[in-house]
């Protein structure tokens, strides 16, 4: 399976759909890092800032204004580690940090968009917004069925001026329409979600350079979220609970989303919680119910000894 895929609850969405072994996916900035040496440059955050017209430059530039919003520059393990907006000078002058820059605070609705590029063309587009919980956490995503025209004109526009030569999947993270941050590959947590014969279509992509899938039939689909307290080494709950939260009418697919062999401090997690498991399903409902269902579950918690370190 020449799909890259690390997190063995992910595994489940591509195993039994067969790849030509000489066709690379991948699913993690680092794998497309290497991959796609001509096309790397848009993991640096400044750049893209920069590239849409952004105010935007490196920690030691005093910004024009305030507010403004920091990060690092390159983060590929994601999570928005790092991330913290700056209302006045006397806090950025306290948060200055190597590898960080400022940019414009942008205001809108934040959107994770994955869509499927050919030579630097989109060619299919689909979005999802996340209702956010407290310490950068989400509750749900909702993948949504309707086209955000705005987005898809501003990212598509920026596609065909920068990523000429490129044909695969680009995952675009906007707010107010305008890129905060742009992967080399699709968003991983729910493709299950895009609907009978995307994976397939995904896999043409990347083997022919083509992209063939009918979407006709897409609807509004959900990824629900469960965190626990940070702290403790968890272990898997039992397999007949995880059959029974599969089990909700519904529901199209249960992730337990770390590895219990680990140290909790060795898995990229928000600071409001540690991400036990994710529930996709076509109903919000659905998602809650079988969340539910997990989380009943009680989550025992290993000793600190038993987590490898």
């Amino acid at each position: 399976m020449p799909i890259y895929q690390t997190d063995p609850w992910r595994t489940q969405f591509f195993e039994n759909h067969p790849c030509p072994d000489d066709t690379i996916i991948p699913t993690k900035d680092w794998e497309a890092w290497t991959l796609y040496p001509a096309h790397r440059w848009i993991y640096d955050k400044l750049a893209v800032a920069l590239s849409q017209g952004l105010d935007a430059a490196p920690h030691g530039v005093i910004p024009p204004s305030f507010p403004v919003f920091s990060k690092p520059m390159m983060n590929l393990r994601s999570m928005g580690a790092g991330s913290l907006p700056i209302p006045d000078l006397e806090t950025y002058r306290a948060s200055l940090n190597p590898g960080h820059f400022w940019s414009t605070l942008l205001t809108g609705a934040h959107v994770s968009t994955d869509a499927a590029i050919v030579d630097g063309n989109a060619v299919w587009w689909r979005h999802a917004t996340g209702a956010t919980a407290p310490g950068g956490t989400f509750d749900y995503w909702h993948i949504h069925a309707e086209a955000m025209p705005e987005i898809e004109e501003w990212c598509g526009t920026w596609s065909r001026q920068h990523l000429a030569g490129y044909t695969g999947m680009v995952n675009f993270e906007t707010i107010g329409s305008r890129i905060i941050e742009a992967h080399l590959r699709f968003a991983d947590q729910w493709p299950d979600l895009y609907g009978p014969g995307w994976v397939p279509a995904l896999i043409r992509l990347y083997a022919t350079g083509r992209w063939d899938f009918d979407d006709s039939g897409r609807g509004d689909a959900y990824s629900v979220v469960l965190f626990g307290p940070h702290g403790p080494a968890y272990r898997h709950p039992p397999g007949e609970v995880v059959a029974k939260a599969r089990a909700v009418k519904g529901v199209s697919s249960v992730q337990i989303s770390f590895h219990e062999d680990r140290d909790p401090s060795h898995h990229s997690m928000p600071p409001g919680g540690f991400r036990l498991a994710v529930i996709n399903a076509t109903s919000l409902d659905a998602g809650r119910e079988a969340r539910d269902i997990l989380s009943a579950a009680g989550w025992e918690r290993l000793p600190p000894s038993v987590a490898s370190p």
